[in-house]
Formats: structure tokens, C-alpha cells, sequence
């Protein structure tokens, strides 16, 4: 079915992301590199273009400058479409003189900018989420079942069901109970049987939760009411989502496909490792349900004298005499003779250095943007405009789960090196 003209989406944006430091250390999370070459907003904006849900408000706080100005550059519609992608930025005003205080709250704070549109339903997204899915199929079942709020949910392992909100429904899918986050005994209250879902024995064992995805579709004139219930409910999860339960009708949508909160060093490590594979979680070649993000006119890559092995290779790179294996190299990233690049995701650069540049760097003992020669790297994660010299070695043999470099040069989060956006390793470092 085609998406309501009297639909919006809202993507969330405007979380600080301090799981994910140092990667959030000048930019939000949603704007976090991903792939290769897009971010993860590019996501949540994606599955809305492909769904036909063509009217987006991106709302933004922490560290924003980064996501406001991809959006920006990215997303413009035909004049000839009342499709948009604009940013609505936190902002303080004599009606809310706070900033945003939880996902909740954002919206309450953005309702003026959202009630001229004259909607009867609103699409909450997150913009930090891994998932491809066709919101046509979410929405059909929200207006078929008359529901005030459906919530995406997703079956959940032991290990993960405690970082999300769970819930238990009845056998016609309506939610009667929601605890956000329960830990011990909590936990184990919301124990589901997920073959009534469609799980085999074994699979349905490995997974017994039913675990929110942070997606839910609202009755418009439904939301109003409860967020104005009361001020101090700021966080769909923990607030609303259960008062709606209590006073109305909240339905749950069973997905199916992958979908990854990676809000964690590792799981980060772990999704964007993961599209090198063979069959990936997250497919980036699905003609049905492509990935957007910025058209940056680059060269293709160019490769002399390299051996590469399942890998993913961005746009206008250049790699000299190197051997990459089972890693993710970005945009313009410039990789030198003699390098081994191992399980690791290398974002590129924002830039190229002319050749003056270059020569200014030698002269003073500064590496160029990329890896130097002879360098070897391994399980890591090299964020954008990093320089690294010649003959280090970046492999962690001693196996230490958190470090901070000094001076901010690395950090090591659950054993994975990180070397920040714009820093420097000196010739012959060892990590």
C-alpha cells in the first residue's frame, strides 16, 4: 500500500553517543561513518525513501554539525515532490527553555513545527539503527488494527534482552505489558514463547524475549495526549509506551530481518566486520532497498601491486603495494607499500593532500593522511583524516581490552584500537 499522505517520520538524531567514543567525540552518532562511505543515518532515511515515506524531520542536538551538514548536502528532493528531509535542531524557546531530555521530550519540544503539516500519523525512528525494512507493511498493520501506537519488535537472546525494552502480548498481538531495560528477576518475568511467533524449537529457545526496536508508528492526535499527560515523561520506552498501554491500544509488530543496535564499540566493529562476508546481516546490494547517501563524484580506487581479500574498497582510493584482508577501507583512503591491513574498518579522509602538502608534512616529520609504509594494523578502527607513519604496529599483542593513548593519539575499547578523526601516530608506534 502506499504510504498516507498525512504520514510524517520523525528520525531521532540527537543522542550523544558515549558508548561509541571516541567515534562521537566530534560528531553524533547517527552521523557516525559507516561502510565505507555512507553514515548511519543514511540508514533510517533510506528505508523511508523506499517505503515511500518521502516527508522527514531529523531532529538533532550533540555535536550536530557534522549530521546537519551530510543532510543538508544529501537529501534534496525534486521541485516537482512535497518530499523533504529537514532538520529540526534542539532549540530553546520561553515554552521549553531545556534542551532535549530524552527521545520523548524531542518530540514533545518539535510538536509546533509538526502540527502545520495537519498529519494523522507519525513514524518515530531511530537514526542509529542497522535494518532494512519496507515501512508499508508496519503502517498497513497499524491502520488495520486500529492501534493508537504500534511498536517494531524484534525476538531477543538472553545476553541483549537487558539493554532493551521487552514486552509481552496477547494472542491477538496487542501489548499487555512493557518493562524497559529489566534486569534479574525482571528479566526473567518476561520470559515470551517465541514459536507463536514463528521461531522453530531451537531458534525460539535461543531467543525467548520480544525486545522493542525503539520504531513505533503513533495516532497522531494520540501522541498529543500523551505527552501532554505529563511533562516528566520524556522517554518513549520508560514513560510513554507504558502509559499508553494502561490507558489504550498498543500493538506489536513482529520483524523478521536483521536489525543491529550498534551502540557499542564492539558491536560497531562487529556490523561493519560483518559486510565483508560473504552473505552479509545487512545487505548493502539489495536492488530492492538500496542505501542512499551523498554523490561525492570520486575517482574510482586505484590498486598497483596489492593483494586484497574480502574486503570492501570505497570510491578514490589509492593503495600501493599493500595486502587488506577482511576489512572496510573508506573514501580517499591512502594505504602505502608494505602495509597489512587486517580485520579493520579505515574510513578515508575527507580530503585529498595536494602533492605541496605532502612535501610540507615530510619536512617536518608529520605523516601524511593514511598508512605509512610498511605499517601493520589489525583489528582496528581508523577514523577519517587519521595520519599514521611508516613501520608501526597497531595490533594490541598483549590483548588489553581499554586503554587510553596519551594524549588522545588511541583508545582500545573491548580490545579494538581506535585512532580518533585527525590523529596523529608517529613513525614506528607499537600499540
Amino acid at each position: 500500500m502506499p504510504a498516507s499522505r498525512k504520514l510524517l517520520a520523525v528520525i531521532l538524531g540527537g543522542g550523544a553517543g558515549t558508548r561509541l567514543f571516541p567515534l562521537t567525540q566530534q560528531r553524533s552518532k547517527p552521523a557516525v561513518p559507516l561502510g565505507g562511505k555512507y553514515r548511519l543515518v543514511d540508514v533510517a532515511i533510506s528505508n523511508c525513501i523506499n517505503s515511500d515515506v518521502l516527508r522527514m524531520f531529523v531532529l538533532t542536538q550533540y555535536n550536530s554539525a557534522s549530521l546537519n551538514r551530510h543532510i543538508a548536502q544529501t537529501y534534496r528532493f525534486s521541485h516537482f515532490s512535497d518530499g523533504f528531509v529537514e532538520i529540526l535542531a534542539a532549540e530553546q524557546t520561553p515554552e521549553s527553555p531545556q534542551w532535549f531530555q530524552g527521545t520523548a521530550d524531542a518530540v514533545r519540544q518539535v510538536l509546533p513545527h509538526i502540527r502545520d503539516w495537519g498529519i494523522d500519523t507519525l513514524l518515530i525512528l531511530s537514526g542509529d539503527h542497522l535494518y532494512s525494512m519496507d515501512y508499508r507493511e508496519f503502517l498497513a498493520r497499524h491502520y488495520e488494527s486500529d492501534a493508537d501506537v504500534t511498536v517494531s519488535v524484534i525476538p531477543s537472546d538472553p545476553i541483549s534482552a537487558s539493554e532493551f525494552g521487552l514486552l509481552k502480548t496477547d494472542q491477538n498481538g496487542r501489548i499487555i505489558e512493557f518493562k524497559e531495560k529489566p534486569k534479574d528477576k525482571e528479566l526473567e518475568s518476561m520470559l515470551v514463547d517465541t514459536t507463536t511467533l514463528g521461531l522453530s524449537g531451537e531458534e525460539a529457545s535461543k531467543r525467548p524475549f520480544l525486545a522493542s526496536m525503539g520504531i513505533y508508528v503513533f495516532k497522531y492526535d494520540r501522541l498529543e495526549q500523551l505527552l501532554a499527560h505529563d511533562p516528566a515523561w520524556v522517554d518513549f520506552g520508560r514513560d510513554v509506551i507504558p502509559g499508553a498501554i494502561e490507558s489504550g491500544k498498543v500493538q506489536a509488530f513482529v520483524f523478521n530481518g536483521y536489525w543491529g543496535d550498534i551502540g557499542t564499540i564492539a558491536a560497531f566493529y562487529r556490523a561493519n566486520l560483518d559486510l565483508t562476508s560473504k552473505i552479509p546481516k545487512f545487505n548493502l546490494f539489495d536492488a530492492q532497498a538500496p542505501v542512499y547517501t551523498r554523490a561525492r563524484y570520486l575517482p574510482p580506487s586505484k590498486v598497483e601491486q596489492s593483494e586484497i581479500q574480502d574486503s570492501i574498497m570505497s570510491e578514490g582510493c589509492i593503495i600501493d603495494g599493500a595486502r587488506i584482508t577482511n576489512s572496510v577501507v573508506g573514501l580517499r583512503s591512502r594505504i602505502s607499500k608494505g602495509v597489512h591491513l587486517d580485520a579493520s574498518f579505515m574510513m578515508g579522509a575527507d580530503y585529498y593532500q595536494t602533492i605541496e602538502e605532502m612535501h610540507a608534512d615530510l619536512a617536518t616529520g608529520l605523516p601524511r593522511v593514511g598508512v605509512g609504509e610498511g605499517t601493520i594494523i589489525k583489528k582496528a578502527i581508523i577514523d577519517k583524516n587519521a595520519r599514521i607513519g611508516s613501520n608501526a604496529r597497531l595490533l594490541n599483542e598483549e590483548g588489553i581490552l581499554n586503554a587510553d593513548g596519551e594524549g588522545g593519539s588511541f583508545y582500545i575499547r573491548d580490545g579494538i584500537i581506535i585512532v580518533p578523526k585527525n590523529a596523529v601516530v608517529k613513525d614506528g608506534t607499537v600499540i
